[in-house]
């Protein structure tokens, strides 16, 4: 008897002290009463999900980012950067001059300095980007920085490892940076391959079995290449053969995408990322040195493409990436293009996407007809009748599977990168988006736009709002699974 009270007085201070850390770590007052009444009613399970998902990493660091131990140094660094923003902000064009708030806000929260005299190319899809990527890799003299989320052991895998050897053997240093659960195809044989001819290799976020759920939850979703620290690539493309739409194969599915090419000044800041990410990785602290960072006058670009990188993850104070999209949805004035693979926004994304369209803003948003999940499909559809009856546009992919995650402001300013617009790309995944604030590029991105439209249909308001009731059912109830997807 005496030995069921004592469990019975373990299992509530247990409960008690689950609650305590689920009420201290969850920001969101829903979320936690969400959390709060599984731990009650069904303890057990609830717990095993809280911990697997649940922990607010954002407020326990996974790790400190800085990338300089000196404070003094650092501070310094933040007052150039700082005065370096606001002077490229001055001499800027109207496309800059009418979007300050939204540098200013990338510039603070990230210290992320506006960047000008950059030479910015657009890559629809695989074909397009793999040819260049291994280009560039080949011209490489100092150093070649990759960092993926998903790097496929086929075809177009190996040849890039293939040239990250031979460039090894050319004395160009390699560190190659994958996450351990999108990457798991290359974990065995060719991390091996890559080790045994001098690339320096790590996984970001080693799978453990005993935490297993948790790490596979905080991902690293970034795609970062950055050579001789003057040039980078930056999107969505992941190194896949099925991004890569050349290839004659009844079989493969049209895969949609962009990515960016960028040689100037906003090499910087992502290759501080990767260097960052190295440093926790690798556990390897990299001495800074012009080799990594080269000068303002080297890079000659011949051209004054304005851009700035936004990036969050786990490791961040606030959730970077959602502010500074949030912030342009809030600047249009006159038209907002936005293509995603997965939309399940914020409330406060939503809320200002509702407000423009209310407000006269032509609002228009691409999503997968058929996304590669049906429980984040559901999840999604879940949105649009509040969308539809704002006046919202919806238009679904039918071509293939869109991957793209672009934004479109007042054909002003162009958003590439690797964040879908889903609450776990704004919470829990490590993310990084390029701002190109120049009306050439967000023409470009905008033309793309009007041309996937081409390949989609149109969500009728009427017939959409005729659907059996048990289908809006199905996708309120995947909505509630929203925060794990």
């Amino acid at each position: 008897m005496n030995y069921i009270l004592i469990l019975e007085i373990v299992y509530v201070v247990i409960l008690m002290l689950v609650s305590y850390r689920v009420i201290i770590d969850t920001q969101n007052t829903t979320k936690a009463l969400a959390y709060l009444l599984l731990v009650f009613f069904v303890p057990i399970v609830g717990m095993i999900i809280y911990f697997s998902f649940g922990v607010n990493y954002r407020i326990r660091k996974m790790y400190d980012k800085k990338l300089m131990t000196n404070e003094g140094l650092q501070q310094n660094l933040e007052k150039e950067l700082i005065s370096y923003s606001k002077s490229v902000l001055k001499d800027g064009d109207e496309s800059v001059k009418e979007n300050k708030k939204l540098v200013n806000l990338v510039l603070k929260e990230n210290l992320s300095p506006l960047t000008d005299g950059n030479k910015v190319k657009l890559f629809l899809n695989g074909e397009e980007k793999f040819p260049e990527v291994l280009k560039c890799l080949a011209q490489a003299k100092e150093h070649i920085h990759i960092e993926y989320y998903i790097f496929s052991d086929d075809n177009i895998g190996i040849q890039i490892i293939d040239l990250l050897l031979e460039k090894v053997a050319q004395g160009v240093k390699v560190r190659f940076i994958y996450d351990d659960f999108g990457s798991r195809s290359i974990r065995k044989k060719q991390v091996k391959r890559m080790k045994d001819g001098g690339v320096n290799v790590f996984p970001f976020y080693k799978i453990k079995l005993i935490a297993f759920a948790n790490r596979i939850n905080y991902r690293n979703h970034r795609k970062i290449i950055v050579i001789d620290g003057h040039t980078s690539f930056v999107g969505g493309v992941n190194v896949s053969d099925r991004y890569i739409n050349s290839e004659p194969n009844k079989n493969q599915v049209y895969w949609r995408d962009t990515h960016l090419k960028i040689i100037g000044p906003a090499t910087w800041y992502l290759q501080y990322l990767f260097l960052c990410d190295w440093n926790f990785c690798a556990q390897d602290q990299i001495s800074i040195n012009n080799k990594l960072f080269p000068d303002y006058e080297s890079f000659s670009t011949n051209e004054d493409k304005h851009v700035q990188i936004t990036a969050s993850g786990p490791d961040s104070d606030v959730p970077t990436i959602k502010f500074a999209l949030l912030q342009a949805i809030n600047l249009a004035q006159e038209e907002i293009l936005i293509t995603t693979p997965y939309f399940i926004p914020s409330n406060s994304i939503k809320d200002a996407i509702l407000i423009s369209a209310k407000s006269g803003v032509k609002v228009k948003l691409i999503v997968p007809d058929k996304s590669d999940s049906k429980l984040v499909n559901a999840a999604a559809c879940s949105y649009y009748s509040d969308l539809l009856k704002s006046g919202v546009e919806i238009y679904r992919y039918t071509k293939g599977f869109v991957h793209a995650k672009t934004l479109v402001i007042d054909n002003e300013i162009a958003i590439v990168g690797t964040a879908n617009m889903d609450v776990r790309s704004f919470d829990l995944n490590f993310e990084v988006n390029a701002i190109v604030y120049d009306v050439e590029i967000a023409n470009q991105l905008r033309t793309a736009f009007y041309n996937d439209i081409q390949d989609t249909k149109k969500i009728d308001f009427d017939e959409w709002e005729n659907r059996p009731s048990y289908y809006r059912f199905l996708d309120k109830l995947a909505r509630l699974f929203s925060p794990i997807l």
